[in-house]
């Protein structure tokens, strides 16, 4: 079990002001920028909630996200903002390392479900280093939180398809992964089916309301992706 105190958190963040493109046929841009910052505010809420974490830091050249980030009392870096989520990962992980902290949770900001306790489990079924733990997708295709002891214990390439391989990629360096099956952390939304799925289910979260108020406008047509 991990001390928290030792966990630093890195979120990489796009522009997002071209967030979430395969939304596009039932959600305009505006509104797809609303849905990325309000699933941002949700994560970044629910990793400031883990007590005793060591920090947050957000991998990011978008203004609106480093406002988001200041109010969660998290630090922004810009080194690999723009070379992808790997990219990005991969900058906030030589950040960790050059500040001597041993030990890095990574996910992404569009988690519009996770709770801290969900972290906190993560983080509690962490073992001591070198140690890898990994928390998938719903569907078992990609790599939805990653908690790794040292920061580049394991090479990471996130994608569509990462959660095999990069089970493979830690036994490949000597670590046998824990695999921890979160039910929050497992759902993003990347396609329209997504997004009539959540709006489905009524979250309170930040993006449930958000997507609720816009159900009947004419902005997101949540009827067409049934």
């Amino acid at each position: 079990m991990s001390d928290p105190g030792e966990v630093w958190a890195i979120v990489p963040v796009k522009l997002t002001g071209g967030a979430k493109q395969r939304l596009a046929p039932i959600a305009s841009a505006a509104l797809r920028q609303e849905l990325a910052l309000a699933m941002l505010e949700d994560v970044l809420e629910a990793v400031a909630g883990v007590n005793g974490l060591g920090g947050i830091i957000l991998v990011t050249v978008d203004a609106q996200a480093e406002a988001l980030a200041r109010r969660y009392g998290a630090a922004t870096i810009v080194d690999g903002a723009y070379d992808g989520h790997t990219g990005a990962v991969v900058a906030g992980a030589r950040h960790l390392i050059a500040q001597g902290h041993c030990t890095m949770l990574t996910l992404p900001g569009d988690l519009p479900l996770i709770a801290t306790s969900e972290i906190e489990q993560l983080i509690a079924a962490h073992g001591p280093a070198p140690a890898f733990t990994i928390a998938p997708a719903h569907d078992d295709l990609g790599s939805n939180a990653i908690l790794m002891s040292p920061p580049d214990a394991v090479p990471l390439r996130f994608g569509e398809n990462s959660f095999f391989p990069h089970l493979a990629a830690a036994r490949a360096a000597g670590i046998e992964p824990c695999v921890v099956r979160l039910p929050g952390i497992a759902f993003d939304i990347d396609n329209p089916q997504d997004l009539h799925h959540f709006a489905r289910l009524g979250s309170q979260t930040r993006a449930g309301r958000l997507i609720a108020e816009l159900a009947g406008e004419n902005g997101l047509k949540l009827e067409a992706c049934g």
